[in-house]
């Protein structure tokens, strides 16, 4: 085998003679997998589900480093659940059943175990967030109706109100007496806020305001929490002022949010003027009660105005700190974002448990072998391999990502920062789009790769699928929120040329714009070398190459089709084009805190392994988007081909270190649940489960 050096890239110094180079790139070619060497970090091959030598170590090291500074709340709230099994949820129940069950869940974590969720959104929203992922492990729905309770109904308290709604508020809120619901989806309108149709119009004789549901296409629908359990609700409604426009007619000052009491406090009644229905049965998250809304001519004081960014007094005359209704509209849905970064964060958890739940198995499973031999896991084979691994490897990546974008949003609550506001703003779009669609796909190849057993309910696939699935719509449509990331980076574009500063997350911009688009380097186009392919600096210079490429074309698409089909028709015209810039973009906001995460680490043996699962990430990501950059010559037919041997070698590697992988995760049973994941025992807790 050639050593290190003479497997570089090919750059000054290196002296391997074009004979050795050619017979080098032939054996890259044509030596399998299985055939090479494991590298040192791997430790040692090990045998269906036996663990590598000293594989527990290994994985409680890693751990350690994964670990955020809250992992001792997660794990009081983990034992709280273990110790009580009338919360745990069942593997079938009714909707009823289960709406019951997710209320009493949360408050039992509330008044039991003593939590204060809205206390630890205003003093530290990164412990709130690893409160809401782990009540999401013990169920979906519970995390959920945690987040409606309390990144919506208390986040608009908190966010869009002032002292006197906070004062009044923020205890009930907090330990559960006053449950809410956020109003703003409309039967004919989600993503499009500003098209709500819902009415307030104040009344300066009564000093009131008057809620009205104009049409039945202005009905709040998926209001989660109004169907059972909600009291007040926060509405999103169209502020109409008397006498204010042109001409004395009334005027339109856009979407503001309204505190409505729907139920009364002490009976539990549907108060006057106010219609709920059920929205029913869902195909996931049935213990959340989501409900419809109609407000007939429903009068409420002027002081349930959500007043922080503009308000009404006495006499009937508005004031605002901003100018226009647009600002204040994105000001009010700018406060909003804690929802967005929850979402992403939450779902990287479903996606560690099916990732977990698939290797273990895989791991565990055995069928067929060599003639005459025992079977062989079917982690063994290539084709597992790369199902799993490179989903491990995103998992991890992910998991740096979302710490990243938790922490840019206690900065941004800290310091109300213009520049940190708008970065949060569209890093957490991007990444919410981008890790639940991931995750949604992932689950299904996951429960696909565990086989017919993969299909049984109690081995959780199924409701992990359809509980998640709607992370991708709600908090805002993915294909919409990809839609900010590509206009805020056309925006960054538009900048540069004016000679402006790129905000954070940008940054690397302001060179790509100039040296990734010049023509590749041929020389550099051509390395095929391991250690040039897994150089951090290689990859992360590939995936920017790649962001730069796509915003530089479809700004020059834009500025042609505009010409002919006006703004609007332009965007749709290059929608597509659009979707895959801000997808690019993303991945490489996720590659680069990554490799910053690796080279943080500080334990050497734990950085290696990270190291490899970094590297399969960013190769695994290069190979599915080869024929961009061969389309543009960034890598040649050679190093395309070096490439998916290098990421298939690198998932054998993986594959290898996959138990202590998955187990570095520290996830409990109580979160795994699925017989087939379990760490021992699988087979016979699955049979005991069916009743043998």
């Amino acid at each position: 085998m050639a050593s290190s050096s003479s497997r570089s890239g090919g750059g000054a110094g290196n002296e391997e003679s074009p004979a050795m180079r050619r017979l080098r790139r032939l054996s890259l070619h044509l030596l399998q997998p299985f055939d090479r060497p494991a590298e040192p970090l791997a430790l040692a091959a090990c045998a269906g589900a036996r663990r590598v030598e000293g594989g527990a170590e290994v994985s409680a090291a890693l751990a350690a480093y994964l670990r955020g500074r809250h992992r001792a709340t997660q794990a009081r709230v983990f034992e709280f659940f273990r110790d009580r099994p009338d919360l745990q949820t069942p593997v079938e129940q009714t909707t009823a059943a289960h709406r019951d069950l997710c209320f009493r869940q949360l408050r039992a974590l509330v008044r039991d175990a003593g939590v204060r969720p809205l206390s630890l959104m205003a003093a530290d929203p990164a412990e709130y967030f690893a409160v809401m992922e782990a009540a999401g492990g013990v169920d979906i729905s519970l995390g959920v109706k945690f987040g409606v309770q309390y990144s919506l109904w208390g986040g608009s308290i908190l966010n869009l109100g002032t002292k006197k709604h906070r004062d009044k508020f923020f205890d009930g809120i907090d330990n559960l007496d006053i449950p809410g619901c956020f109003a703003m989806t409309e039967l004919h309108h989600g993503s499009n806020v500003q098209a709500l149709q819902t009415t307030a119009a104040f009344d300066p004789v009564t000093d009131e305001f008057i809620i009205n549901t104009p049409n039945d296409g202005a009905i709040k629908w998926w209001i989660g929490n109004a169907a059972v359990h909600g009291k007040y609700a926060t509405v999103f409604a169209r502020l109409i002022l008397p006498l204010q426009g042109k001409g004395g007619t009334p005027a339109d000052m856009g979407i503001h949010a309204f505190i409505v009491p729907i139920r009364d406090l002490e009976t539990h009644a549907v108060l006057p003027g106010i219609e709920i229905n059920d929205c029913g049965h869902k195909i996931g998250l049935n213990g959340v009660d989501n409900g419809a809304l109609r407000f007939r001519s429903v009068r409420i004081p002027r002081d349930n105005l959500l007043n922080r960014f503009g308000d009404v007094s006495r006499d009937g005359k508005y004031t605002s700190s901003l100018p226009t209704i647009n600002k204040r509209f994105a000001a009010t849905l700018g406060e909003l974002v804690g929802g967005r970064v929850g979402i992403a964060y939450s779902s990287v958890g479903v996606l560690k448990v099916a990732v977990t739940i698939a290797t273990r198995y895989a791991l565990l499973r055995q069928q067929f072998g060599p003639p005459k031999q025992p079977e062989i896991s079917v982690l063994d084979y290539q084709s597992h391999q790369h199902k799993l691994m490179p989903m491990l490897a995103s998992s991890y990546a992910f998991h740096f990502a979302t710490i990243y974008l938790v922490d840019k949003y206690s900065e941004m609550k800290k310091t109300n920062d213009e520049d940190v506001i708008a970065d949060v703003h569209v890093l957490s779009s991007g990444l919410k789009a981008y890790i639940t669609s991931y995750t949604a796909k992932s689950i299904s190849t996951c429960r696909e790769s565990c086989g017919g057993h993969g299909y049984a309910a109690v081995n959780r696939f199924g409701a992990l699928r359809n509980d998640h699935d709607i992370f991708q719509t709600f908090e805002g449509d993915n294909t919409v929120l990809l839609q900010q990331v590509a206009g805020d980076l056309l925006k960054q574009y538009q900048e540069k040329f004016k000679g402006g500063t790129l905000s954070v997350t940008w940054n690397y911009l302001r060179d790509s714009m100039s040296t990734y688009l010049s023509q590749p380097n041929p020389v550099t186009a051509r390395w095929e070398g391991e250690d040039h392919l897994r150089d951090p600096n290689f990859q992360l210079d590939a995936f920017r190459y790649r962001t730069s490429r796509l915003l530089h074309s479809v700004a020059a698409r834009l500025q042609k089709h505009s010409k002919t089909l006006g703004g609007f028709g332009a965007w749709n015209r290059c929608l597509n084009h659009l979707l895959t810039l801000a997808e690019s973009h993303i991945e490489s906001v996720i590659l680069a805190k990554f490799i910053k995460s690796v080279k943080s680490c500080p334990d050497e043996k734990t950085r290696q392994l990270l190291k490899l699962v970094c590297d399969l990430y960013a190769l695994d990501r290069i190979w599915k988007d080869i024929g961009t950059y061969r389309n543009v010559d960034y890598v040649a037919p050679n190093k395309a081909k070096a490439i998916h041997k290098l990421t298939d070698y690198l998932s054998y590697q993986v594959r290898l270190v996959a138990r202590e992988l998955v187990d570095a995760f520290d996830l409990p049973d109580l979160i795994i649940r699925a017989p087939i994941g379990m760490q021992s025992e699988a087979y016979a807790q699955y049979t005991q489960h069916v009743g043998f």
